[in-house]
């Protein structure tokens, strides 16, 4: 995150020939980006010890209903409006989670326990909840800020919160001593010690990227669209799953995997919908003000 802010510093410096305000000079942003990268720490925890008990096609579904916490606490935060399209789409995709939750156990992995099945399915719905609380935190940061939120400031807040995520889940990795199995795993690694430190660094550089175009689509657009926008990601990593993993498609992942689609198209078409109708409020209008001016004139 330093190379692009820096190039945002210069930029700014440059363009208004004097010293740009740093991040930390604005305590209501920094204190925000704080909490909020604490509760990532807690949620990455979350996340990576759910999916760890469960195939990645679960996994991926069960995180679907992400968007569901995000529109909620979006309605709750931001005063989010919904659309019948909307609705229909967070409904949809309810149903889905309940379908894959009805019959999860039937894909647990050889030798785990039921209980560990269903302790890594619920800390993976956890996981979701509190991500779908932080978007519109971000959100409702931004709009009750006094400073005027820019792309620096985007960049800025990620990295704080990205800082006070790796420091909570650093100290845990330092208590757990977690630290001392990496190396283990590493020679243990199938695909050579090498491309396991690859992948680690290649999961890092992803993710970073992944966090900042979430909160830059809240910057841009709202929460409950960024929330959107993550859910899309799920019909091609189930895909891939059962590509590259050969994991089972079971008939429940296929009807939730179909729900999920149906929501997405439901929301986008509703989206364009309101949009259509919004510009054809405003060429209404902008033609009832050019003739009653022409009247005037006349």
């Amino acid at each position: 995150m330093l190379i692009p802010l820096l190039g945002c510093y210069v930029y700014r410096v440059r363009k208004s020939k004097e010293k740009a305000k740093l991040f930390f000079t604005k305590p209501f942003l920094f204190i925000s980006g704080a909490v909020l990268g604490v509760l990532n720490g807690v949620d990455d925890y979350l996340y990576a010890y759910g999916v760890s008990k469960l195939p990645v096609s679960t996994s991926s579904l069960i995180i679907s209903t992400q968007l569901v916490f995000t529109a909620g606490f979006a309605f709750l935060i931001v005063k989010q409006k919904f659309t019948s399209y909307t609705i229909n789409a967070i409904v949809l995709l309810t149903v889905a989670a309940i379908v894959l939750g009805v019959r999860a156990s039937s894909d647990r992995p050889n030798g785990e326990s039921k209980m560990e099945y269903f302790t890594g399915f619920f800390m993976t719905l956890g996981a979701s909840a509190l991500y779908g609380f932080v978007l519109p935190m971000v959100e409702f940061t931004y709009k009750k800020s006094k400073t005027k939120i820019n792309y620096t400031l985007v960049i800025e807040m990620q990295m704080v919160m990205s800082l006070f995520a790796t420091a909570f889940c650093t100290i845990g990795m330092l208590v757990n001593k977690d630290f001392q199995a990496v190396p283990r795993e590493a020679k243990a690694y199938e695909l050579g010690e090498e491309k396991y430190y690859t992948v680690l660094v290649s999961n890092a550089i992803v993710w970073q990227f992944f966090f900042l175009g979430a909160v830059g689509v809240i910057f841009c657009a709202s929460s409950l669209l960024s929330g959107i926008m993550i859910a899309v990601l799920l019909p091609l990593t189930e895909s891939l799953a059962v590509v590259f993993y050969d994991e089972k498609f079971s008939p429940e992942k296929g009807i939730s995997l179909a729900l999920s689609l149906w929501a997405f198209v439901s929301y986008f078409y509703g989206e364009y919908k309101q949009t259509k109708q919004l510009q054809q409020s405003i060429e209404s209008k902008s033609s009832i003000i050019n003739g009653n001016a022409s009247s005037s004139e006349y």
